[in-house]
């Protein structure tokens, strides 16, 4: 298995990392049907539409000066807050500082960074000495160290939280799911090709407003009807999958590919954003286009091998339900309270789309827009 990723998983036993056996069968069953399943992710509903209040209030504040939005920045704040609180029943916005920002999401970037990187000793596993060198062991080992640490302390604290009448449950009561790095991303890949398409975001937008009137907020109770939003969603995925890799897997028997012979044991990645944007199933593949899901029955829930944002088969990702919801409530909110321009003198083509390095593939440079809210 891969170098970092057995390092920061304790050695492969987190749900995504761990072999495929009696140990993985069981986490995963815990997670699907205990952790992720359709009541305890409804269950959390004023979690997620709290958290969406906030943020829309940030910008309704940044749009009476005219001051360009973050949205970078405010989407990943959303999703950490919502994560954390589901998680650990609280939010971690007053822990140290690193870099000016706040200590778990520092931490958190450092760990996708390393993640996504590759090390000599991925390719030749003897020469893993050489990371005591090149100092990836040293940043592998903080890391670790700083997510012990906050696991520590979260366990502490919730046991403790615990003991007092009337407080609610949370993830922490089974395991500790993490999930907040890729929502964040697809929401920004997602406003920045609206903004790159004005008439598909005239479009959307003309959709929220139809159905929700002048209320404040679109409520979770709303989502089922905006059904052009769902295919912009969609189509979000196909161009802009947050994990362009999957998670690497390691063949258990040997088998032969068009022609290639892959051994047994052989680390596999899998190329999500190849996949779905391969001319051969696609259309225009690199052209951003909603309505070319109005006809088709393809989703992105990993029963259809032509979009794979989050895998397939038993080991695609559990927490599709937990992340589809927050990523349609916050879409709704930004389409239906906000009219959104690009900065000053700033032109569509002007937008740069290119990517950071990383496990998540995010907009290397910060989507920032103008707010304005709704006529």
């Amino acid at each position: 298995m891969f170098y970092a990723p057995t390092k920061l998983s304790y050695g492969c036993f987190d749900i995504y990392f761990s072999f495929y056996g009696d140990y993985w069968k069981e986490i995963r069953k815990i997670a699907v049907l205990e952790l992720l399943n359709a009541k305890k992710v409804l269950s959390y509903r004023a979690v997620r539409e709290e958290e969406v209040f906030w943020a829309i209030n940030l910008i309704r504040t940044s749009s009476f000066s005219s001051v360009p939005v973050n949205l970078s920045e405010i989407m990943l704040s959303i999703m950490n807050n919502v994560v954390c609180r589901v998680s650990f029943g609280m939010k971690y916005k007053d822990e140290q500082k690193e870099d000016g920002n706040n200590k778990f999401y520092s931490v958190s970037k450092e760990i996708i960074n390393l993640l996504g990187g590759f090390s000599t000793a991925d390719l030749f596993p003897w020469m893993s000495w050489i990371h005591k060198l090149d100092g990836l062991d040293t940043r592998l080992e903080k890391s670790f160290r700083h997510m012990d640490e906050f696991y520590d302390k979260v366990i502490d604290e919730h046991i403790s939280k615990s003991s007092e009448a009337g407080v609610e449950e949370d993830f922490v009561d089974d395991t500790f799911v993490a999930g907040t790095d890729t929502t964040a991303a697809i929401l920004v890949w997602t406003m920045t090709e609206l903004i790159r398409n004005p008439t598909i975001m005239k479009r959307a937008q003309k959709e929220v407003r139809s159905f929700n009137g002048f209320k404040d907020m679109v409520e979770e109770s709303d989502l089922h009807k905006l059904s052009y939003t769902k295919l912009v969603i969609k189509e979000a995925f196909r161009l802009h999958p947050p994990a362009p890799l999957l998670v690497p897997r390691e063949t258990r028997e040997k088998c032969t590919i068009n022609g290639y012979d892959i051994p047994i044991k052989t680390s596999v990645l899998i190329n999500a954003k190849a996949i779905s944007t391969d001319p051969k199933y696609w259309k225009k593949p690199y052209e951003f286009y909603p309505e070319r899901f109005l006809n088709s029955n393809i989703d992105y829930k990993g029963q259809d091998f032509e979009l794979l944002p989050f895998g397939g088969g038993r080991r695609g990702c559990p927490g599709i339900s937990f992340s589809a919801v927050p990523l349609e409530l916050v879409l709704a909110n930004l389409l239906h309270c906000f009219d959104w321009e690009l900065p000053a003198e700033m032109k569509i083509e002007d937008v740069d789309i290119s990517e950071a390095f990383g496990l998540t593939t995010h907009k290397k440079v910060p989507m920032c827009l103008l707010a304005y809210n709704r006529k």
